[in-house]
């Protein structure tokens, strides 16, 4: 591959990812992802802790277990993060560390930023001024309540625990907080304004964000049956599940990785988001096939080469089948297509972070995994060439992650194979 510091259309530095971490509801590394993958065994959970909520229809959760933070996350330094905001910061330094550069200079010299984001900061926090508003008294709050509760809780945590310096975009956009976070950050090297940065997403599991979602009528109710739910794309579905995580990607100018030797994942080469600007939570189909459409324009490629298409797939009726018509639209029925979800459930501002990383592994390895609880695709959800059973072994030299989020924000993210 060629090292040519511009990309091929002169618009822009290229974008290596050279640092990948994350923690998820089936592992928090690649090893123990790969193995729940492998095996088909998702990581949802009866949340039995919900049951006090009278009028939650939903009991399923897909809470990241076996996370621990070592010794050197002091209490001080605790104080102002909600579980979030630590999974996101615990993940940004392992990102750092597999990309060669924690305690380097180039982290607190300003030229590296941050791009990062969430649904919103800690529910704990945010019942905490509920507390003051509906029973007039400030029990409960004290100095730190506004920096947990904060949209922008994960990466200021980020940067001050980190010492950064360089800019930081909160991407606070639901569902597409972390590929939105990769692909501002992606732009924000391209031309020239950072030469690294921290990108991805988190989302700490809540009664009340499944709350939000059980009151439109599109949580699963398989609260007896969780290893059966949620089913993107398939006939039985009867809706998402909640999970949690975080995903930290270290995106850096492509020369300078090159020249200290780094070693590169892959190559971020295109991204594309646009917003509907019709209605809050109703997909619209046309606007996610543009969205899709502006990504490989941006890399300038085909249709035809793009390998593998990582799905947002919630296992809402009304998305996957919007995303299936606009996946189809632009690819036909051939695409090869999986959704991360299956496995880990909805985890809403981590998603677009977790399944770039995923992608990438796969990428890497050349085996796709498919999406479980796919026995019968529903007959109003477009053709498409869904990955099920033991998933399959693919060749791709290019991958795409698709994410669509409230508010009719949509993203397309593109990664090319590093050899």
């Amino acid at each position: 591959m060629s090292s040519s510091p511009l990309r091929p259309d002169g618009l822009g530095r290229r974008v290596a990812i050279t640092g990948m971490a994350g923690f998820s509801p089936i592992g928090n590394d690649w090893v123990s992802i790969r193995q729940r993958l492998k095996s088909g065994t998702n990581g949802i959970r009866h949340m039995a802790s919900w049951d006090v909520y009278e009028g939650l229809n939903t009991r399923l959760g897909g809470p990241v277990e076996d996370f621990e933070l070592p010794a050197h996350y002091h209490r001080k330094a605790l104080r102002s993060m909600g579980r979030g905001a630590r999974m996101a910061t615990r993940a940004s330094e392992l990102a750092l560390a597999d990309a060669g550069l924690l305690g380097a200079e180039l982290v607190a010299s300003g030229a590296l930023g941050i791009a990062y984001g969430a649904s919103a900061g800690e529910p704990d926090a945010v019942a905490d001024f509920g507390n003051m508003l509906i029973n007039k008294s400030t029990d409960g709050l004290n100095a730190n309540s506004y920096i947990r509760m904060m949209a922008h809780t994960a990466p200021v945590n980020i940067g001050v625990f980190l010492g950064v310096r360089g800019r930081i975009h909160t991407t606070s956009s639901a569902c597409t907080s972390g590929s939105q976070g990769i692909g501002y950050a992606f732009e924000a090297i391209r031309f020239g304004r950072q030469q690294a940065m921290i990108a991805g997403g988190c989302e700490e599991l809540s009664a009340s964000e499944a709350a939000v979602f059980d009151t439109l009528f599109a949580t699963s109710t398989r609260n007896a049956t969780p290893e059966a739910t949620p089913r993107p794309f398939d006939a039985e579905r009867d809706g998402l599940v909640i999970g949690e995580g975080a995903g930290s990607l270290i995106l850096e100018d492509l020369e300078h990785a090159e020249a200290r030797g780094a070693r590169i994942h892959a190559e971020l080469v295109g991204f594309g988001t646009n917003s509907d600007g019709r209605h809050v939570t109703q997909p619209d189909a046309a606007m996610m096939e543009r969205a899709i459409r502006e990504a490989l324009d941006d890399a300038g490629l085909a249709p035809s080469q793009i390998g593998y298409v990582s799905a947002h797939g919630t296992a809402t009726e009304r998305g996957d089948i919007a995303e299936s018509r606009a996946t189809h639209a632009v690819f036909g029925s051939a695409q090869p297509i999986s959704a991360f979800k299956s496995f880990t459930g909805h985890t809403l501002g981590a998603c677009g972070a977790l399944e770039a990383w995923v992608a990438i592994e796969m990428m890497r390895e050349g085996w796709f995994h498919p999406t479980i609880n796919l026995d019968r695709p529903d007959a109003a959800c477009a053709e498409l060439d869904y990955l099920r059973g033991h998933g399959r072994e693919l060749d791709c030299e290019y991958v795409m992650s698709n994410n669509f989020a409230f508010g009719g924000i949509n993203t397309s993210l593109i990664f090319r194979r590093w050899s």
